[in-house]
C-alpha cells in the first residue's frame, strides 16, 4: 500500500504550482511542510482526483488518479476549509455525506455513532454544526473522512487555528487512524510534524526540497544551531546577520537561537537542533542558493 508521484507537474495557466515532483508514501502518518503557497494543497487535491494534472505519473495504493471514481473510494479527503450546512446536527451531518459516498443505509447506521465516538463527539451527536467550535468542526471533518474507511486520508491544515489542547487532541487522534493507513499530514505548523510524524517532506516553490526521516532533516542542522545571549541593542544588527529562530527579552538583554554555517563573531554555544531548527535552516540554504 503506496502512494507513487513520479515528475508530477501541475500548471494554472503560466504559473507552475509543482515541479517534477517525484515522491513515493507509504502506511503510516507522512508531515508535509512548507510555506502557505508551497505547493501542499495542489499536492493534496491532485492525489484526491480534485484537481487534474498537467503531466507526470500518480497512482493511489496501485490505482491511476485517472481512475478517479475507484481513487475516491479508497481515500478520505478533509480540506483545509472543511464546512458542512449549517442547520445540520453532527449525526445528520454524517448521514448526508454518507448517502454521498454510496453507503447503504445499514452501513450507515453501523458506522456513524462509533465514528462520532472515536473522535469525541458522541455526546454532540445533535449539536447543530453552526454550534461546534472550530475544533468540533475539525474533529467532525475527520469522521466524514473516515466514513467510508478509506486507506488513504489526507489532511490539509487540520489544527490550524485550533488552541493548544485542541490541537494535541487532533494530533493524538490522527497517529491513531493511521494504522494500517497512509495518513498525510501538511501543515505550516513545524510542531505538529514533529510530534506525529516520522517521515517528511518539504515543499517550496512547488519543488519537493526534502524527503526523509526526521533524524534524516535533523542531521542537516548539526552544528548549525547556536544559542547566545546578547544585549537587545544588539539584537537588530543580530538579525540582519543570521537566521534568528527565537528570542526571550529580559530586561537589557536578549537570549537568542539562531542558525549560522560558521561560529559567529560574538560568545556562543553549539545547540541541538529540534525539526524547526532544521527546517529554518534548510529554507534559508533554499534561499541563498536562489
Amino acid at each position: 500500500m503506496e502512494i507513487r508521484i513520479e515528475h508530477l507537474d501541475k500548471f494554472y495557466g503560466k504559473k507552475q504550482a509543482l515541479k517534477d515532483l517525484n515522491l513515493t508514501i507509504g502506511e503510516g502518518m507522512y508531515g508535509l511542510l512548507g510555506t502557505n503557497g508551497a505547493g501542499k494543497t495542489t499536492m493534496m487535491k491532485v492525489l484526491a482526483t480534485l484537481t487534474k494534472k498537467s503531466s507526470g505519473e500518480v497512482s493511489v495504493c496501485g490505482v491511476p488518479v485517472e481512475q478517479a471514481k475507484e481513487v475516491r473510494s479508497m481515500t478520505g479527503y478533509l480540506p483545509q476549509d472543511f464546512s458542512m450546512y449549517p442547520g445540520m446536527s453532527a449525526v445528520e451531518a454524517m448521514d448526508y455525506l454518507g448517502v454521498l459516498s454510496g453507503l447503504t443505509r445499514r452501513q450507515r447506521k453501523e458506522r456513524i455513532v462509533p465514528l462520532l465516538s472515536k473522535v469525541n463527539l458522541e455526546r454532540d451527536a445533535k449539536t447543530k454544526v453552526r454550534a461546534m467550535s472550530g475544533g468540533m468542526r475539525r474533529r467532525l471533518g475527520i469522521a466524514q473522512a473516515l466514513l467510508h474507511d478509506p486507506k488513504v486520508l489526507i489532511v490539509d491544515e487540520p489544527t490550524a487555528g485550533l488552541d493548544p489542547e485542541e490541537r494535541v487532541r487532533f494530533r493524538n487522534l490522527l497517529c491513531e487512524v493511521a494504522q494500517n493507513r497512509i495518513v498525510i499530514l501538511s501543515t505550516h505548523i513545524v510542531g505538529d510534524v514533529e510530534a506525529a510524524c516520522e517521515h517528511i517532506g518539504v515543499l517550496n516553490q512547488g519543488e519537493l526540497i526534502f524527503n526523509g526521516t526526521v533524524e534524516e532533516l535533523l542531521s542537516l542542522a548539526e552544528g548549525q544551531v547556536y544559542q547566545a545571549e546578547i544585549s537587545r541593542l544588539e539584537l537588530p544588527k543580530v538579525q540582519e546577520m543570521y537566521s534568528v529562530t527565537s528570542i526571550l527579552t529580559t530586561g537589557g538583554t536578549a537570549q537568542i537561537r539562531f542558525i549560522s554555517e560558521t561560529p559567529p563573531a560574538f560568545s556562543a554555544k553549539v545547540c541541538k537542533a529540534g525539526v524547526e531548527d532544521a527546517y529554518l535552516y534548510l529554507m534559508h540554504a533554499e534561499r541563498r542558493e536562489f
